[in-house]
């Protein structure tokens, strides 16, 4: 503890992430207490105060129904950092493994496994999530399930790499030596030492899920009005700048908030934990 004390002080912008990601966090979670109008992440209309900029009442200003923008970018949180723990539980465990038993068993075990990561890692990540979506319904979970299809050949890559260099270690040689099983050798002695690159990487890559995400919503197919989604505000409000400036520059600063925070505490997180990626 008291080395993580040491980086996060002496590297400003690492304690800043930390600053960021909690407070995106907390209003995420405590969204139902912290949001001044929570009826309004829901179809809520109220043409009196519609379209008004940021004031006392409204400190953010109000969308072209009269909701809350603030109240609805903090819901907003909550989908997106729920999409992105849902989608790095399931991208990370299967690219690990995949990446893993490539590594280390090699052969026709290595052949295949790397053929099939590489034919989806040849495809722009977004594109195949919009190809995706293209056919699925475009639904919180089915947005879920095209941007894991894309996420886990990365982990996959960044294991099998990792396992190469280590299966020729002296512990694993030792491991093969006593008569263990090749489960054994891959998941207790290989995988501990694949970890910290593991770590950091899904830090990392919160905040790209969560741009991937927003993309989505962005081009109407990700999350659905009215429930509230940073990208779908961002691409509802640009139809109406300069003038409603408000409804496009809060949901951005949102994300670049989001992102920008877990970056830096990935950052961190590759001193702290000495991953070399």
């Amino acid at each position: 503890m008291k080395r993580i004390a040491t980086i996060l002080l002496r590297n400003p912008l690492s304690l800043l992430g930390v600053v960021l990601v909690t407070l995106v966090v907390v209003l995420a979670v405590f969204a139902d207490f912290i949001a001044p109008y929570p009826d309004h992440r829901g179809a809520v209309v109220d043409f009196v105060n519609f379209n008004k900029p940021p004031s006392a009442d409204y400190i953010m200003g109000t969308d072209l129904v009269g909701r809350d923008l603030f109240s609805r970018i903090i819901y907003a949180f909550r989908i997106s950092l729920l999409l992105g723990v849902v989608v790095l539980a399931i991208a990370t465990p299967i690219g690990t493994v995949v990446g893993l038993l490539a590594g280390y068993v090699g052969g026709k075990v290595e052949f295949v496994l790397m053929r099939l990561t590489d034919v989806f890692l040849s495809i722009p990540p977004l594109v195949l999530a919009i190809a995706m979506m293209g056919v699925l319904e475009p639904t919180l979970m089915n947005a879920m399930l095209a941007v894991t299809a894309m996420w886990w050949p990365w982990y996959a890559r960044l294991v099998y790499n990792i396992a190469r260099s280590e299966r020729e270690e002296g512990y694993v040689l030792a491991s093969e030596v006593i008569g263990a099983s090749v489960w054994h050798t891959a998941f207790r002695e290989i995988l501990p030492n694949c970890l910290p690159a593991v770590i950091t990487k899904m830090t990392l890559d919160m905040g790209f899920v969560i741009i991937i995400a927003s993309s989505l919503s962005f081009l109407g197919l990700g999350v659905q009005p009215p429930t509230p989604d940073l990208g779908s505000m961002v691409a509802e409000g640009a139809k109406y700048l300069p003038d409603s400036w408000w409804l496009t520059v809060f949901p951005g600063l949102a994300i670049l908030i989001a992102v920008f925070g877990f970056n830096l505490v990935g950052d961190a997180l590759r001193e702290i934990l000495g991953a070399d990626q």
